[in-house]
């Protein structure tokens, strides 16, 4: 009778802590299981997203606040032995709208991709061009390339921008407000674009012919008949 007691006594123990033993085994490598699945999953979802937004902002960042705008699309066809092989070559103008502007042209099977590489060549090839009160040009110019010939002038404040065409697209790039152009010859759109900056590279400001002088400003100024402190005003007031 003493010792039949004790031996349930030491089965039961042994078999419950075997069963929670194996039940907590199952269940905790279920959970780590699923866990590491979770994890994984989650990990994996995070380096997708990564890489999407890495993408994505590689995108956005080149931009730096440059705008561009499709001048010009052409499309060429190449006759092969299977049919015909299409291509696009693509005109693309640039600009910061304060002062700097350029173009490219990009060829390619699809639009896009010409369109991306004529905007990564107009960004290489950006000009300079000085304003005058950040609004118009300072001086008349004229400007040929080919066949092609403009003539832009300077505009008082509310004339707008009277220009047609690929020229249109280039001076609202550069942050022109008022302009007047004439375009004569060809209506190529290459060459007016290269005419255009070819008059827009003669422009010269106040500033750089007195640093080229050896002189003031104002010394420039005051001899339009203008008084000295007319002049040192609008000497302050000269934008590049």
């Amino acid at each position: 009778m003493a010792d039949a007691p004790p031996a349930p006594t030491e089965q039961a123990p042994a078999g419950a802590d075997a069963a929670p033993r194996g039940r907590g085994g199952n269940n905790r490598g279920g959970g780590n299981n699923r866990g590491g699945g979770n994890q994984g999953g989650g990990n994996n979802r995070g380096g997708r997203g990564g890489r999407d937004n890495n993408r994505r902002g590689g995108r956005d960042e080149p931009d730096d606040g440059i705008a561009e705008k499709l001048v010009h699309i052409n499309r060429v066809s190449k006759t092969v032995k299977g049919g015909k092989r299409f291509g696009f070559a693509a005109l693309v103008v640039v600009g910061d709208g304060a002062g700097r502007v350029g173009f490219g042209k990009g060829k390619a099977r699809e639009v896009p991709e010409a369109i991306t590489k004529a905007t990564a060549a107009a960004k290489k090839k950006m000009i300079r061009v000085a304003l005058k009160e950040g609004r118009t040009l300072h001086h008349d110019a004229k400007g040929r390339f080919g066949a092609g010939k403009v003539v832009v002038r300077t505009a008082p404040p509310g004339t707008g921008i009277i220009a047609g065409g690929p020229m249109r697209a280039v001076f609202e790039s550069l942050g022109v407000a008022d302009v007047v152009t004439k375009s004569n010859g060809t209506s190529n759109p290459y060459n007016m674009i290269r005419a255009t900056f070819d008059a827009l590279a003669n422009q010269t400001s106040p500033k750089s012919v007195a640093q080229r002088r050896g002189k003031k400003v104002a010394d420039l100024l005051s001899r339009g008949g203008a008084s000295e402190a007319e002049a040192e005003a609008d000497a302050a007031a000269v934008a590049e």
